[in-house]
């Protein structure tokens, strides 16, 4: 049998980073965080944390971290059926759930899912970001315990649920397009026009450019790492880009923003994996991902 005082130091120093600050999350000393974390790694022979700046949990670390998620959020529903004296706790009684979510989804429309899951439940919910092709792999490694994908193929352990597509545009601002696409879209236009990228995973601008012109093209790449400024660079004229129609939508009404080839979209889909385990909290977050999808994707 673990100890699950020492599994929750565990979790809260890969949470937290430090163990100074996963001590004053438990209310101990972080002599005692230590103490516990020693143990259990003497107990199962394995380092189960990294120390340093920050600190962070192995594989081994993470799994047994998942493993207290899971139970927090069996225990948290266990205890909605007893008394209440009988399931007060020092942390005020939330659970804490590490999803993995793409960027643009966390930017247009699972924000709303999150607002409609947090409205009836005492969780925190810990999002961990990174490219749709990309968020899979946190699964795989069960460092989340459920994430917004385009792997439609059910991730060993899991369940797969398809929410649909995620449309996006080419735009530009008016400056920008007058500029160097005064002679229409084109290989040669878009090889000398400036575009933008999220990161080195993201292939959005790459995959547009093939299927307009049914070849690779290399133009010139700003590098911004935030989906505000994504649209906000555009905007200012400094490159082009591909972002979400609903993320956009604003700027196009108001002639900020324009298309680069009116109705030549993108669209990416997006499917919600979570683990099997039978854990009622995580049902209803995927239910709530799932309305909140609904609304806002295309079907």
């Amino acid at each position: 049998m673990l100890d699950y005082a020492s599994l929750a130091a565990l979790a809260a120093v890969a949470r937290e980073g430090s163990f100074e600050s996963a001590a004053r999350a438990l209310h101990v000393t972080p002599s005692a965080v230590s103490q516990r974390i020693k143990q259990l790694e003497e107990r199962l022979g394995s380092v189960l944390i990294v120390r340093g700046q920050p600190c962070r949990a192995t594989a081994a670390g993470r799994l047994l971290c998942r493993h207290v998620e899971r139970v927090g959020m069996l225990e948290h529903d266990l205890s909605l059926t007893l008394p209440r004296s009988a399931h007060t706790r020092s942390d005020g009684g939330r659970v804490g759930l590490r999803v993995g979510v793409n960027a643009d989804s966390l930017g247009t429309w699972f924000l709303r899912a999150m607002a409609s899951f947090l409205d009836s439940e005492s969780a925190l919910l810990d999002v961990a970001v990174d490219d749709e092709e990309h968020t899979g792999q946190w699964l795989r490694d069960s460092e989340v315990v459920a994430a917004v994908t385009s792997i439609s193929r059910p991730i060993r352990g899991c369940h797969s649920t398809p929410l649909g597509r995620l449309s996006y545009v080419a735009v530009a601002s008016p400056g920008f397009l007058k500029r160097y696409f005064a002679a229409g879209v084109t290989a040669a236009t878009l090889k000398e026009a400036p575009s933008l990228r999220f990161n080195r995973k993201d292939h959005l601008q790459q995959q547009w450019m093939r299927l307009i012109c049914r070849r690779q093209v290399d133009p010139p790449i700003h590098w911004i790492p935030s989906t505000q400024a994504f649209v906000d660079a555009a905007c200012a004229g400094i490159a082009w880009g591909m972002n979400p129609r609903d993320m956009v939508r604003v700027q196009l009404r108001a002639g900020t923003l324009v298309e680069l080839l009116p109705g030549r979209t993108l669209s990416v889909n997006l499917y919600w994996q979570n683990t099997r385990l039978p854990v009622p909290m995580l049902d209803r977050l995927t239910h709530a991902v799932i309305a909140a999808a609904r609304v806002s994707l295309q079907a």
